[in-house]
């Protein structure tokens, strides 16, 4: 893996940076534009017993996205290229993180939202594959991303099941 190459001006690194930033966080608001009247909604379902409360997403996700925009951040640094198939697979999983707040929290859509999950879930494991040929760190950041879109994935199929009405589609 060779190192980050340091002829990159400061300012060139600096607008990256603040381009992968940006663009993680509009995938954060949009999701939490989606996610607006989630904590009534969330709160009226039928709840597995395992159910994390609705409190824990915020700290979580923020945490998640500040991983995810630096391991961005470096998969860029290590490449020189906003188009490598890398960052490719870094902006598709942003899209459908964003739109899964919105299929679940706005439409109700339940199969829909298990769908999207898990095809969110195999874009993450193709990145962190893909992160590992770049920058070892870069793949490491995402691990925890990965878990908890595994436990939400899990979250999403009991919500379905247990509220068939509530999440119809």
């Amino acid at each position: 893996m060779p190192p980050a190459n340091p002829i990159v001006s400061r300012g060139s690194r600096v607008k990256a940076g603040i381009l992968l930033f940006g663009v993680t966080s509009l995938t954060a608001v949009i999701g939490s534009t989606g996610s607006i009247q989630a904590g009534s909604f969330y709160a009226a379902l039928t709840q597995p017993t395992w159910a994390p409360p609705a409190w824990l997403f915020g700290p979580v996700w923020t945490t998640l996205y500040i991983m995810m925009a630096y391991s961005g951040y470096r998969m860029w640094r290590r490449t020189l290229t906003f188009t490598h198939p890398a960052l490719r697979l870094f902006y598709g999983q942003l899209f459908l993180n964003g739109l899964w707040s919105w299929v679940f929290f706005v439409w109700h859509w339940g199969a829909l939202a298990l769908i999207n999950i898990l095809i969110l879930l195999l874009l993450i494991a193709r990145l962190i594959q893909s992160a590992r040929h770049i920058d070892d760190l870069s793949a490491f950041l995402l691990l925890p991303y990965a878990l908890w879109v595994t436990f939400a994935a899990v979250l999403t199929w009991a919500l379905w099941q247990l509220n068939p009405v509530s999440l119809a589609v």
